[in-house]
């Protein structure tokens, strides 16, 4: 059984409904430093231009999450697991008007689970 590299708690994955049933399909990209720091921007699908140097990840809520390249370096030893906090981010991300933030937590794989090939 392969691990997934990203995954979402039970309240993200309830947020990610919400916002879908407001916005449409969405998408995820794990920022590198940009805006919010290092936080999982969410976005509507197709309104974020992914690039080849974006990695796709894996899907949470049904929506395909990216990381850039670099970052993907940085994180490929670890499980992202995305989470929502209360509280405003300064970033474009859709939850950022409803008071939450969506927040990247990690875990390292164990020696077992541990892949270095991109998804």
């Amino acid at each position: 059984m392969t691990v997934p590299k990203v995954v979402a708690t039970k309240e993200t994955l309830d947020w990610i409904e919400k916002l879908t049933e407001q916005h449409g399909p969405l998408m995820f990209h794990q920022s590198g430093g940009c805006c919010d720091g290092s936080a999982p921007m969410c976005y509507p699908r197709g309104e974020f231009r992914v690039g080849e140097q974006d990695v796709l990840l894996g899907e949470i809520g049904g929506c395909p999450f990216y990381i850039g390249a670099a970052q993907y370096e940085y994180w490929k030893h670890t499980q992202l697991i995305i989470d929502v906090v209360k509280g405003r981010g300064s970033g474009f991300s859709l939850e950022a008007p409803h008071g939450v933030r969506f927040l990247t937590r990690s875990r390292c794989f164990a020696d077992a689970e541990n892949s270095t090939d991109h998804p």
